[in-house]
């Protein structure tokens, strides 16, 4: 039975779940009907962060053009387009019990494409969630769906896995922002040209 979260909440996911290693981070959303003529198509990022709360390298930053990170424990397993279906629209695979020591936080993010000029937002988007599974069993272990909040944002920190007394938790961050993936990648101290 998966625990539902809601924003802010934090659980834990390998103490609960003792001698599990192996996850899959499912990321979903709809949009609305949108008529503007342009694709609408969201993307799922990772960043790898230390202590500092920033990546150490652009190597932390995982994404389409980007799937493995994290001395290959963090997998994108790729860009789904349409965000048509249902199910996970887009999956990170992780093996918790290799990822470097210094990586403290896995942080996930979604985003749209081209938001600004293509003039689309996260009004425009329902249905987003992210789920845990575990990999092994493909039990659903955790779930949070974001809700109708947003509005203008064009990049989402949907929620993030971060070490705690030797153990891995989720939080349910669900923050918007402006400015998209540039915005996102200068916070978590990315060099954005």
């Amino acid at each position: 039975m998966a625990v539902s979260l809601s924003k802010g909440q934090k659980v834990d996911l390998t103490k609960t779940n003792p001698g599990m290693t192996k996850v899959i981070v499912g990321l979903g959303w709809d949009t609305n009907k949108y008529d503007g003529g342009n694709d609408f198509d969201l993307d799922s990022s990772v960043f790898l962060l230390g202590d500092t709360g920033k990546v150490t390298s652009e190597i932390d930053f995982v994404f389409y053009n980007n799937t493995t990170g994290a001395n290959g424990s963090v997998v994108h397993t790729g860009d789904n387009r349409t965000g048509e279906g249902d199910g996970d629209d887009e999956q990170v695979k992780i093996d918790l019990a290799n990822v470097p020591a210094n990586i403290q936080r896995i942080t996930f993010t979604i985003t749209i494409h081209d938001g600004e000029t293509r003039n689309q937002n996260f009004g425009q988007v329902s249905n987003s969630y992210v789920r845990i599974l575990n990999e092994e069993t493909g039990e659903e272990l955790i779930r949070y769906d974001l809700g109708e909040d947003f509005s203008i944002e064009t990049a989402l920190v949907v929620g993030e896995l971060y070490r705690h007394n030797g153990e891995w938790k989720f939080s349910a961050i669900g923050s918007g922002y402006q400015g998209g993936l540039a915005a996102l990648a200068k916070d978590f101290g990315l060099q954005v040209g």
